[in-house]
C-alpha cells in the first residue's frame, strides 16, 4: 500500500479496534450483572440494547458531523469518549446508572464507524484492502480486549477489569495524535475547491443538505442495503449479547484452572469465535476487491443460515462438532462487514458517504440493538433452542434481501 493507504490503514485500525474491543467485552460482564444488580436476562438485554442502540441512532448525526469537520477528529472523540466511558462502569452501584453510562458509551461509540468508513472510502487508493485491514484490527481488538478480560476477571473483582480495559484507548488517542495523511484524496473536485474557499462547512449549511441527500440515498440499491443492515444488525446483536453465557452454560464445556483460578471453557470458545473473525474480516475485504460484491453476500447469509440451524444439534454432539460450528460463525459474521461496506461506497456518491455510512449504522447499531432485546426474552422463555431458530429466519431473509441484490447486479 502507498503511505497515505498505511497511515489511514493504521489509524482506523486502532480505533476499529478499541470499538469492537469495547463493545465486545460488554457480553462477558452480562452475567456478573445479572446477579450484581439482581436483574432478569429481559432487563438486562433491555439495558445493554439501550447503549448498543445510540450507536446507531446517533450515527446519521456522526456522518454529517465527519463531512462538515472532517473523519480524523470524530475518530479521537470516539475512542477517547469510550474509554471514559468505561472507566465510570467501574463506579456504578445501580443498575439506573448502568444504563445511562451505557448509553453515554453508546452515544461516544456512535462517532466512530460513520467517520472512520467515509475516512477510507474518501482518502484510500485500495479501499477494499484498507477495509480489510480496517477489518482486520476490528477482530484484533475484539479478540485481545475481552480476552484480557476473561484472564482478569479471573484475578480482579469486575470494576477494577473495567478501569484497566480503558488502556487500549489511551493508546490509541495517543497514537492517533501522531498519525497524519490526507483525509479526501477521492474527494470530487468541485467540493475540493469550495473546501480552498472555505476551511469547513456550517453544519447548518450540512444539516440543510441532509434532507436531499437522504432523498438521493433512499432510492435503488442503497433501500436494500439499509435493509439489510437493519437485520443483519438484529442477527448480530442477538447472538453476541448473550452467547458468552449461552456457552457457558453449555454442559460440553468444563472450567479451565489458571494457577489456583478457574475460567469458564465457554468464555474461551467466546474468544476463539471472534479470534476467526480476523480471517473473516480479511477475506471479505479481498473479495470485494476481485469479485461481485452481491454474490459474496448472498453468499455470507447462505453459510450463517446454515451455521446458526447447526448450532443447537452441534452443542449436543460434543465439542469438536459445537467448535467447528463456532468457527464458521465467526468467519462468516465478520465477512460480512467489508463486503458491505465497499457495496455502500459503490452505490453512493462520495460526497455523501459520511451520510450514508451513518444511516448504515442507524439501521445496524441502532433499530438492530432491538436483537439483544429479542435475545433476552427468547432465552429467558423459549431457551438456546428458540433463540437460534428465531436467528435462523432472520439470517434467510437477510439472505432473500441479498438474492435481489444479486439479481439487480444481474440484468
Amino acid at each position: 500500500m502507498e503511505k497515505n493507504d498505511s497511515s489511514i490503514a493504521v489509524f482506523t485500525g486502532l480505533g476499529h479496534g478499541v470499538f469492537h474491543g469495547f463493545e465486545l467485552s460488554i457480553p462477558l460482564f452480562v452475567p456478573i450483572w445479572l446477579s450484581t444488580f439482581d436483574v432478569s436476562p429481559t432487563t438486562l438485554g433491555i439495558v445493554v440494547g439501550a447503549g448498543y442502540a445510540l450507536i446507531g441512532l446517533f450515527a446519521p448525526i456522526a456522518g454529517v458531523l465527519a463531512d462538515v469537520y472532517g473523519s480524523k477528529r470524530l475518530v479521537l472523540l470516539s475512542t477517547g469518549g469510550m474509554g471514559l466511558a468505561f472507566a465510570t462502569l467501574s463506579v456504578l452501584q445501580s443498575v439506573v446508572t448502568l444504563t445511562v453510562t451505557l448509553m453515554i458509551w453508546g452515544a461516544m461509540a456512535s462517532l466512530y464507524h460513520p467517520s472512520g468508513l467515509s475516512l477510507i472510502s474518501r482518502g484510500a487508493e485500495k479501499r477494499g484492502t484498507v477495509l480489510a485491514y480496517h477489518g482486520a484490527g476490528g477482530n484484533v481488538g475484539m479478540v485481545v480486549v475481552p480476552l484480557a478480560a476473561i484472564v482478569l476477571l479471573a484475578f480482579y473483582g469486575w470494576r477494577t477489569v473495567t478501569l484497566l480495559l480503558t488502556v487500549p484507548a489511551a493508546i490509541c488517542v495517543l497514537v492517533g495524535l501522531s498519525v497524519s495523511f490526507e483525509e479526501t484524496v477521492f474527494e470530487s473536485a468541485s467540493r475540493r475547491d469550495d473546501s480552498d474557499q472555505s476551511t469547513s462547512r456550517s453544519i447548518s449549511d450540512s444539516l440543510r443538505d441532509v434532507v436531499g441527500n437522504t432523498r438521493t440515498l433512499l432510492i435503488g440499491g442503497f433501500v436494500l442495503l439499509f435493509a439489510i443492515q437493519i437485520l443483519y444488525g438484529v442477527y448480530y446483536r442477538g447472538i453476541f449479547t448473550f452467547l458468552p453465557d449461552v456457552l457457558t452454560n453449555l454442559p460440553i464445556f468444563e472450567t479451565v484452572a489458571i494457577g489456583d483460578r478457574t475460567i469458564e471453557a465457554g468464555q474461551f470458545a467466546y474468544s476463539g469465535l471472534l479470534l476467526v473473525g480476523i480471517f473473516g474480516q480479511y477475506t471479505g475485504g479481498k473479495v470485494s476487491d476481485r469479485g461481485s460484491s452481491e454474490r459474496a453476500l448472498l453468499g455470507t447469509f447462505i453459510a450463517l443460515i446454515i451455521a446458526s440451524a447447526l448450532f443447537v444439534p452441534a452443542s449436543t454432539m460434543g465439542v469438536g462438532p459445537l467448535v467447528l460450528v463456532c468457527v464458521a460463525l465467526g468467519f462468516f459474521i465478520y465477512s460480512f462487514a467489508p463486503i458491505a461496506q465497499s457495496l455502500v461506497a459503490e452505490y453512493v456518491a462520495a460526497e455523501s458517504h459520511g451520510l450514508s455510512f451513518g444511516y448504515i449504522y442507524l439501521g445496524m447499531f441502532g433499530v438492530g440493538a432491538a436483537g439483544a432485546a429479542l435475545a433476552g426474552a427468547t432465552l429467558e422463555y423459549g431457551g438456546v433452542t428458540a433463540l437460534f431458530g428465531v436467528l435462523t429466519a432472520v439470517m434467510a431473509l437477510c439472505a432473500a434481501l441479498a438474492g435481489v441484490l444479486v439479481l439487480r447486479s444481474t440484468f
